[in-house]
């Protein structure tokens, strides 16, 4: 029998190097919103038991006025973030069902993830726990001071960039939260936790068309990378919201 899984989706980020009043996450992609782009990935998939939006408190009447009955007919639960990554994944997780083995944490402007990378991520968790995706570093890697000159030419072996779903047995996942550490300003994902905490995490190597949009140059590079792909969205109906209504 496979897993269960919850996935929670935090958007609830600032955004601010993105520019301009819109936020990323309901910036459009390829004629719908980021984050539904991303959302469309779980939603039908048949290991994936729940689905979770996180929107930041500025951005959650903005979100209930204009989609909110578009994600009710898609089965997404919308909650409200905190300010930071770790309090939008814990208000997440209050609503993740008892009956999931598994909880996937995946970014909303990570739209560029293919059926194959979650699979793949699914898999190892199951096995060892805790997974995620990473791509290896190719390019030449320098420290530079606040001077802007260089320090050193570093080394590249070994280092790899962490990407989302991170995927947690979802017991070993409350334990964490229930103890989190004191300094969370350091925190930038959830492996970082499971790494604090003394877990092994297990690296699925995935590859670099997984991007997080994080400037508007992303998203040219996102909406490319994804009309250079076969079709990877879902078959079956979104609901009775067409395209051009969302």
């Amino acid at each position: 029998m496979a897993a269960k899984v919850s996935v929670i989706v935090p958007g609830a980020g600032k955004g601010t190097r993105f520019g301009g009043a819109e936020n990323k996450t309901m910036a459009r992609l390829d004629g719908r919103p980021v984050f539904l782009r991303t959302l469309e990935h779980f939603i039908n998939r048949d290991d994936v038991i729940q689905t979770i939006l996180v929107v930041s408190g500025g951005d959650l009447e903005e979100v209930k006025s204009r989609f909110a009955p578009n994600l009710a007919l898609m089965g997404v639960a919308l909650v409200e973030g905190g300010e930071r990554r770790v309090d939008s994944v814990a208000a997440g997780l209050k609503k993740v069902r008892d009956d999931a083995d598994l909880v996937a944490i995946h970014d909303a402007v990570r739209p560029c993830v293919t059926a194959g990378m979650i699979d793949a991520v699914f898999a190892e968790a199951v096995k060892a726990g805790a997974a995620i995706l990473a791509s290896p570093l190719h390019g030449t890697l320098k420290r530079v001071s606040d001077a802007g000159v260089v320090d050193e030419t570093m080394s590249r072996v070994g280092i790899y960039e962490a990407q989302t779903p991170q995927v947690f047995t979802r017991q070993k996942l409350l334990d964490i939260y229930a103890h989190l550490p004191e300094d969370l300003d350091a925190i930038t994902d959830d492996a970082q936790l499971f790494e604090l905490a003394g877990h092994p995490v297990s690296v699925v190597r995935s590859d670099p068309t997984n991007i997080k949009i994080t400037t508007k140059a992303d998203m040219v590079l996102a909406n490319a990378i994804l009309k250079a792909r076969p079709s990877d969205r879902p078959t079956r109906s979104l609901g009775a919201f067409e395209e051009a209504q969302w």
